[in-house]
């Protein structure tokens, strides 16, 4: 694996300046492709900066007067650790929790994993870079489709008001479970003489993206339900 060498030649800086830029680019172009706010600038900016970082810790080096085997206790090396910190700042800004549903995540990510990559590159550890890299995209863009595909357990809040000896719980049960979703009942209240509302928790398991969700409503209904109201909990 490459070092650092004390004498660093325009040769290259402008090959590691040149692969982190390449690196920002592929990775930006993935999310801007996706709508993220963290597009192709953000990532380009990101990694070419954090590369910048590492080349001026490395022109740095020759000016401390140490020998090589004393790299390790140099204080030059604070740098790219104050820009990894820095980065985790911006991507914990970039996570959004809105109506129980987390966004943001995997950008925070990004702008983490390309300043990796770019210190890598500014380091000089092409090579560590080059496959960082590669792998990146491959998490990036091709893995995105395998996630989307994966099942996983997805919650609903049911809620149903009906008449008194109108409505049957286990015709209800019989009909979500047939769908392949499992009910639980989480309270109940009165809202007239003779109305009662309560409110169910559904579960049941299937692609994130998938176009359609098991017949809530037909199942209510069926089950003596006046009415019902549901939404998807994330």
């Amino acid at each position: 694996m490459a070092l650092m060498p004390l004498t660093l030649e325009w040769q290259d800086v402008c090959i590691r300046i040149s692969l982190a830029v390449l690196a920002g680019v592929l990775v930006g172009l993935n999310r801007g492709e996706s709508g993220k706010v963290a597009g192709l600038r953000t990532t380009l900016l990101v990694c070419l900066a954090a590369c910048l970082a590492m080349l001026q810790a490395n022109a740095l080096l020759a000016q401390s007067g140490k020998m090589p085997g004393s790299f390790a206790v140099l204080d030059l090396m604070r740098l790219p650790l104050g820009i990894l910190s820095g980065v985790g700042f911006i991507g914990a800004g970039a996570i959004l929790r809105k109506d129980g549903l987390v966004k943001g995540v995997t950008t925070a990510a990004t702008l983490w994993f390309v300043t990796v990559v770019g210190l890598c590159f500014g380091g000089g550890q092409l090579g560590l870079g080059a496959v960082g890299l590669a792998l990146g995209i491959v998490v990036l863009w091709f893995l995105k489709e395998v996630e989307r595909r994966i099942p996983r357990e997805n919650h609903a809040d049911l809620r149903i008001t009906y008449q008194k000896g109108a409505f049957s719980r286990d015709v209800l049960a019989a009909s979500m479970q047939a769908t392949g979703c499992r009910l639980t009942a989480v309270a109940g209240s009165m809202k007239g003489s003779d109305l009662m509302e309560e409110r169910f928790e559904v579960r049941w398991h299937g692609a994130p993206d998938a176009p359609q969700t098991p017949p809530f409503s037909e199942c209510a209904m069926d089950a003596g339900a006046s009415e019902s109201e549901w939404s998807i909990v994330r």
